[in-house]
């Protein structure tokens, strides 16, 4: 059945926190209540990728694209939109835009290249048959009838896929190792565990576009010889979860996965496998030993997974991201994919941007997009127009961008050469109020917490370092400290088990290299600058300024603000807790943070 409007409204969880459900529902009940069911179909789509302006809705054919909507908006939309033909323009992200003009002409999409992430917010990815209609499947029809093992490998090698999972390793060479691995079990494992924080790549591909996973597990089973495959997800993914479950089930119902794929011979089927939210478990041999039951620890290498993985048979593991690249590749070929990105890095990289910034949420750009590229013409620049200061990527594992590197092309060797990595995708902005004491403290505590505390290095190193980091934060550093940061951080990274141990330090170093006067003003001057260490403020009423209001003495919780009503009141430092309740309540700015 035709329908003269399609109504596109956002699904993914970031939405669905947003009021999406009930927006999907009242939309429904709107188009029966109108009367216009047989003008609009209403589709659940994944992310967007424009999170800041969710929940979004989108209806073709004219390319509307309406941005922060509400159940309280369905109702006009489908008076005014589905059955007058009239956009709604006061919901539209771009208030001038031509019905026709589409969301590539937003800001926010102009410099994206969408290869990862082509269905989501294209097609509802609880129904397979929308899959299939953007040539879903066609690749591993085309990899099981048209190709053989060692031209799909030698396809991967010439279009340069990278594991998109923060290492970089050659797609195409791994597969290579495990076919040629001797074992007549060989297993194929897709990495769902997304751990690092502000990260949802992976969960937002996993929910907007399920099936690309599953394709492209399966093209490996038949490539390398594996008859099973596990998704391997953390449990706090609800969502992803349920559709990936539901599109396991519909792969069975059409004959693309389990017994005789497509009438061939080939047999091949995949299972999920819940994570408890364990960091560790991020690392492969980890997350295998996780999948066979065993406490998510890793195991030194070599050997790699690749010639003895999961239950010591040979394992291709890769991440969601690598995993979604392959159906393209296979259908547009090497040499379309290899033309995109840089010499060394090809295709594009998903990232969640995140953090002071005017627009966040998931991007996908063409490796060599410059840092300024993506912060101020993708992500409409800083927040509330302060200064931008740096850009963590990699997560704890990474390290920080300064505005010197703002025109540095994002790809793995460029960010290796400033100190950084490129990781799974996350990014996060920070303005000229943020401290990197405090950062730096946020990403030690995280990987402190999350070691498994097998080896030293880790278990000791991180907790020290941490412990070195909270002193200076609260004015008690000595400049040895800064030695024992690097001697500590150099030890961390040789003699770590795995790589949560080796890289935990980059924070630490990255940040001493680009911002080592923060770290001096703390230690010497007993400053913090951004205001973000509590130990080193005061907060000071101005006599001249203050009116006596008594604002500041009301809200403070325990009662170290005197004076009487028209005069200007004291605070006694001996009491004050540095809450900033007061600051935050004068409306005279008689009261000075510093």
């Amino acid at each position: 059945m035709a329908f003269k409007n399609y109504i596109l409204v956002c699904a993914g969880t970031a939405c669905e926190s947003s009021k999406g459900v009930a927006l999907y529902e009242a939309l429904e009940t709107e188009l029966k209540a109108q009367g216009a069911e047989a003008d609009a179909q209403l589709v659940k789509t994944g992310c967007f990728g424009f999170c800041e302006q969710g929940p979004i809705v989108k209806i073709l054919p004219d390319e509307s694209f309406y941005v922060k909507v509400g159940p309280e908006h369905a109702q006009k939309i489908v008076a005014e939109h589905i059955i007058k033909g009239r956009q709604v323009k006061e919901l539209l992200y771009d208030k001038d835009q031509a019905a026709g003009t589409g969301a590539d002409n937003i800001d926010f999409y102009q410099k994206q290249q969408r290869i990862v992430l082509r269905n989501c917010g294209v097609i509802n990815p609880e129904y397979i048959d929308e899959y299939i209609a953007r040539d879903g499947y066609a690749a591993l029809e085309k990899v099981i009838f048209d190709m053989t093992p060692d031209q799909v490998i030698q396809e991967l090698k010439d279009a340069g896929l990278r594991g998109r999972g923060g290492a970089g390793f050659p797609t195409g060479m791994k597969w290579g190792f495990t076919k040629e691995a001797p074992g007549d079990q060989k297993y194929i494992v897709c990495n769902a565990d997304e751990g690092d924080p502000g990260a949802y790549m992976d969960r937002s591909t996993c929910e907007g576009d399920p099936h690309s996973v599953l394709e492209a597990m399966t093209i490996a089973g038949h490539t390398v010889g594996a008859n099973q495959g596990f998704i391997y997800i953390r449990a706090e993914y609800p969502l992803a979860i349920e559709r990936l479950e539901n599109a396991i089930a519909q792969a069975r119902e059409y004959g693309l996965l389990g017994e005789n794929i497509l009438g061939s011979d080939f047999s091949f089927d995949i299972e999920l496998r819940l994570g408890a939210g364990a960091f560790v478990c991020g690392e492969e041999t980890a997350l295998l030993a996780s999948i066979e039951g065993k406490r998510g620890m890793p195991i030194p290498r070599p050997p790699f997974p690749a010639v003895k993985g999961l239950w010591g048979k040979p394992t291709v593991i890769n991440n969601v991201e690598t995993w979604a690249n392959i159906p393209m590749i296979i259908l547009k070929g090497s040499e379309w994919f290899s033309s995109i990105g840089t010499e060394t890095s090809k295709g594009t990289k998903v990232f969640a941007l995140t953090g002071k910034i005017n627009n966040s949420g998931l991007i996908e750009v063409p490796m060599g997009t410059t840092l300024r590229e993506i912060i101020y013409d993708i992500g409409g620049g800083i927040r509330g127009g302060k200064k931008f200061k740096a850009a963590q990527t990699g997560g704890p594992s990474g390290g920080v961008i300064t505005a010197d590197y703002l025109d540095t092309p994002i790809d793995y060797e460029s960010l290796m050469n400033i100190g950084s990595m490129m990781g799974s995708g996350g990014m996060i902005v920070m303005d000229e109020d943020d401290c990197m004491i405090d950062v730096t403290k946020f990403y030690l505590e995280f990987t402190v917490d999350e070691s498994c505390g097998k080896c030293a290095p880790c278990r000791i190193g991180g907790r020290t370092n941490y412990n070195i980091l909270d002193k200076i934060s609260k004015g008690q550093g000595e400049m040895e400290d800064l030695d024992k940061l690097k001697e500590l951080a150099q030890a961390m990274r040789k003699a770590s088990l795995c790589g949560l141990g080796q890289t935990a330090p980059n924070p630490i170093m990255s940040t001493l290299n680009y911002f080592e006067e923060e770290y001096l003003e703390h230690i010497n001057d007993k400053k913090c600058r951004a205001g973000k260490c509590k130990d080193l403020l005061s907060y000071t009423i101005i006599s001249d300024k203050c009116i006596g209001c008594t604002a500041c003495a009301r809200v403070c919780p325990v009662g170290c603000i005197s004076g009487e009503v028209k005069t200007p009141h004291v605070i006694d430092q001996d009491q004050c807790i540095k809450c900033g309740q007061c600051y935050d309540k004068c409306k005279f700015d008689a009261i000075l943070k510093g």
